[in-house]
């Protein structure tokens, strides 16, 4: 059996930290412990990984990825394979992308289109939400078949073409009670938008700088208000996907006062990029052209206090990469701009740096928000989510300083991150 001991780190769970070795036999963690105890257990076949100075978290998981997928007349420039190259670099070892299931789709079909598109190309673990764009009771008997092929979460969108309205979200959700699932919500009024990008076309506004104005913080509370007096009423839990802003974030609070159950994601970008990007020169804004878009720096610091409290679950990164040539589909209507933007690499990275280093969030709940809530949420947990005998040899191996972790195969920059 393949066997390696990962020598001299530091395991970081959502509890605390300990400097400790692990052993690895094929695909499992086999023993944690001193250099004595493990000492005992290793073999003469057993491959010796010196990592010294580094930390150790469980495999993070990244639940919020766009793959190879078509949208605004293109394109993802990321297919599962770059896509999943890209997280294990970052220390990513599983991803959770969206399968959709497009009107007049049987939700069976969508996955199989989604699992066509991925299996023999990712070099991670991997699993979907199913997207539910076209509701019937055909689709909701699928249901109980989609959670016995292993999905359990969906979502939903409250804008785009792909949106349901509130009607179908109450009997989705109602659906999804019976069944146990869970659904994480693009929360949006698409109305409000709507009239805002039409106001702005009409006065001559179609640069990238009239993006932020017409996707309001106000328009993501509103959406996130009504979802969760929907779910208040059929008493389930729900995740706000992507929150930005204060205000939403006042909104979930506000609900969970009331006594419900809600689970709130946000990603790198919204922690650390505000809107004044969309005012740069010519089109170069455009690179940062998301929805919801990003917001002020009050908002970040909103979300970063959020983070540290507990109140935020999940950092997930929403990839959806496009190249530059394809941000300038919008160069007349900023409305025609591929909204999305890049992360799956740099988010453990970028976390620890702006995050840990900055003294916003400790070790533990960087290892909470990047690893064990997503494992815990959805339902990957202790296999993933933790290391500790018997989960998965998922390991993202963290870098904080210069020297260590030789067994990276070139001189050790300040900081970096390898998965193994």
């Amino acid at each position: 059996m393949n066997r390696k001991l990962l020598k001299g780190g530091t395991v970081v769970s959502g509890s605390g930290s300990v400097p400790a070795d692990v052993l690895i036999e094929g695909e499992k963690i086999a023993a944690v412990g001193t250099g004595e105890e493990i000492g005992r257990l290793a073999d003469g076949d057993t491959e010796i990984l010196d990592v010294t100075g580094c930390l150790l978290f469980p495999g993070f998981i990244d639940a919020h990825t766009h793959f190879d997928l078509h949208v605004a007349g293109t394109v993802t420039a990321d297919d599962f394979e770059t896509g999943t190259r890209a997280a294990v670099r970052g220390g990513t070892t599983t991803i959770v992308d969206f399968g959709t299931q497009y009107p007049g789709e049987t939700l069976a079909a969508g996955l199989k289109n989604w699992h066509e598109k991925a299996d023999g190309k990712c070099s991670c673990d991997y699993g979907f939400h199913m997207s539910i764009t076209d509701w019937n009771p055909s689709v909701s008997r699928e249901i109980d078949d989609m959670m016995e092929e292993g999905v359990s979460s969906f979502k939903l969108y409250m804008t785009y073409d792909t949106q349901v309205d509130d009607e179908t979200i109450f009997a989705i959700l109602r659906r999804l009670k019976e069944a146990g699932g869970i659904t994480g919500v693009h929360c949006e009024n698409s109305g409000m938008i709507a009239a805002l990008q039409a106001e702005a076309k009409a006065a001559g506004r179609m640069g990238v700088s009239s993006h932020p104005a017409t996707r309001p913080a106000a328009a993501e509370a509103e959406a996130i208000g009504r979802l969760l007096r929907l779910a208040e009423v059929v008493d389930i839990p729900v995740v706000v996907v992507h929150l930005t802003c204060r205000e939403g974030y006042d909104v979930i609070m506000e609900a969970r006062r009331r006594g419900q159950k809600v689970y709130a994601e946000t990603c790198p970008q919204y922690l650390l990029m505000d809107d004044s990007l969309y005012r740069l020169p010519g089109m170069e804004g455009a690179k940062y052209v998301c929805a919801p878009p990003l917001r002020g720096k009050a908002d970040q610091e909103c979300l970063w206090r959020a983070l540290a409290a507990g109140d935020i679950q999940t950092v997930s990164t929403d990839h959806c990469s496009f190249t530059t040539e394809q941000k300038l589909l919008g160069k007349e209507d900023f409305t025609k701009i591929p909204g999305g933007m890049p992360g799956v690499e740099t988010r453990g990275v970028l976390l620890y740096t702006c995050g840990v280093d900055q003294g916003r969030i400790s070790l533990e709940k960087m290892c909470q928000v990047l690893s064990e809530n997503p494992a815990r949420l959805y339902g990957m947990f202790p296999e993933k989510g933790l290391i500790a005998p018997g989960s998965d040899a998922d390991i993202a191996v963290l870098r904080t300083g210069v020297g260590g972790c030789d067994h990276c195969g070139r001189p050790a920059p300040e900081r970096g991150l390898r998965a193994l």
